[in-house]
């Protein structure tokens, strides 16, 4: 026997997401009016409309809500994201243009998801409240749909406490130190405050304030869209340069444990395992590539280690910005970037891909069964920073590490059946699923994916959703969807 459906409560709380998309519709159409009723205010107008009163219209005939089952919670988040995705591409598809409805579509999903791929080949030519929404489906995504309901959902519900636990995964919950409820406002806290604070030093630093808010924006969020052709290669400025390679690192790690630094005013807490883990291999393969750079001849050392480190820090932190050109470089460069998209970066931060955790995390625990086979009647342990690791949560890590590598496989084979070339496909697989967005050759920091096939395009923006809601609560919705019984 199903269970029901608690169909008012689903319906109110997927209205307030997208009552918050509307409200960041309505921003964008301040900013047309800022710069004169740009040729985006009414398809921005109009999108706002239907999208507002598409939000709202549940309120209408729903009074009160009873408690919400674990598979409306599920519902509720896919349903949120889908949503979004589909109401998102609305102004772009009214626009026109190169936006088709697959572009349009394509465009979307990865400003949502933070990935940062897009099908434009001009994107100085789009209007400025164009480039705001397109950015602030970057800002919406980071924080992410459910985080953002949890904000104006009141007190402390059991729905905010159910939500919460549904949409941030235990393993970015694991090291705040805090309850449920107060881990949204840590997130929220950390996420607009290194917003503020980057729009400032960008603005500072010789950006249009215009420019400073978009690229915090993807910079925060590690999505990676920017408001110039040539991305962050555009400004040509080492300053510049730094400040988003900072942010871009920031924005990467555990934002309870950048909380905890703050808060405390000690550095006591980047001392995590985890946290020294990650920057020890950015810096190991950022010095790595801007070797293999500098044997290739792309530059003087300084050259090279710039665009080592930036590229090497856009995608470990899968933001995916262009501060040169990754399509001229030599295979073993790439390679050591496309390991960067593979790895990515903590667990409780706006990235994707894997996680600097979860990799940890499988090391340890294949250096414990090493050990184990070498003394079986010894008794070894996985740990993390000195805390045990569950068996429950290590095979809960292998489960999501071959599974994660099994859908690249899977769409590497359907990439490739659509026609796509081996490089591009395997590289564009791995950005999507990784929320990174670039790729290499054709897809690289200063390509596109235009050209790509139509079936293509589809499959890179599934690979965007699963790797955003990291594979689980999209499997688990279609399980208990279709599922005999709730379980």
């Amino acid at each position: 026997m199903k269970t029901s459906i608690n169909i008012k409560a689903i319906s109110a709380n997927v209205g307030r997401a997208l009552l918050i998309n509307a409200l960041f519709m309505l921003f964008s159409i301040i900013v047309s009016i800022i710069y004169g009723y740009d040729e985006a205010f009414t398809p921005l107008a109009i999108s706002f409309l239907i999208t507002a009163l598409t939000g709202a219209f549940p309120f209408i005939f729903i009074k009160s809500t009873s408690a919400m089952s674990l598979k409306d919670g599920y519902l509720t988040i896919v349903l949120a994201w889908l949503l979004s995705f589909i109401f998102g591409m609305l102004p772009y598809v009214l626009y026109g243009g190169e936006f088709t409805i697959i572009n349009a579509w394509f465009e979307s999903v990865s400003g949502y998801t933070t990935t940062g791929s897009t099908i434009l080949s001009d994107i100085e030519a789009l209007p400025k409240s164009l480039l705001f929404w397109r950015s602030s489906t970057h800002f919406i995504g980071g924080l992410g749909v459910i985080v953002f309901l949890l904000i104006i959902i009141p007190g402390a519900s059991p729905l905010k406490y159910r939500l919460s636990n549904l949409e941030l995964s235990s393993l970015s919950k694991d090291r705040y130190s805090y309850r449920s409820g107060t881990v949204v406002r840590v997130m929220t806290t950390v996420y607009i405050g290194l917003t503020l604070l980057e729009t400032l030093l960008l603005w500072a630093a010789g950006m249009s304030l215009f420019d400073a808010i978009n690229h915090s924006f993807s910079t925060v969020a590690t999505g990676g869209f920017s408001t110039r052709n040539l991305s962050v290669m555009h400004y040509d400025s080492n300053i510049i340069n730094i400040i988003i390679m900072v942010f871009m690192t920031l924005a990467s790690m555990h934002f309870g444990v950048l909380y905890a630094t703050i808060i405390h005013r000690s550095l006591k807490p980047l001392r995590d395992p985890v946290t020294w883990y990650y920057l020890g291999v950015i810096a190991v393969v950022a010095v790595l590539v801007s070797l293999v750079l500098k044997i290739d001849s792309q530059g003087s050392w300084g050259e090279c280690l710039m665009a080592g480190s930036f590229q090497t820090i856009s995608f470990i932190s899968t933001t995916g910005f262009g501060q040169s050109d990754n399509s001229v470089w030599p295979a073993m460069a790439n390679a050591l970037l496309i390991f960067a998209s593979f790895h990515c970066g903590c667990s409780g931060s706006t990235t994707g891909g894997l996680k600097a955790d979860r990799v940890l995390i499988s090391f340890k625990a294949l250096a414990n069964d090493i050990k184990k086979r070498l003394h079986p009647h010894s008794m070894f342990r996985t740990k993390v920073g000195g805390h045990v690791v569950s068996e429950e949560l290590v095979s809960s890590v292998f489960l999501y590490i071959v599974i994660y590598f099994g859908i690249t496989v899977i769409s590497l084979i359907a990439l490739l059946l659509c026609g796509v070339e081996l490089s591009e496909a395997f590289s564009g697989s791995v950005a999507s699923l990784g929320n990174v967005g670039p790729g290499t050759g054709a897809l690289g920091t200063m390509g596109n994916y235009a050209a790509q096939p139509m079936a293509a395009k589809i499959i890179y923006t599934l690979d965007m959703f699963l790797g955003r809601v990291e594979i689980f609560p999209l499997m688990i919705a279609i399980s208990m969807l279709f599922g005999r019984r709730d379980r």
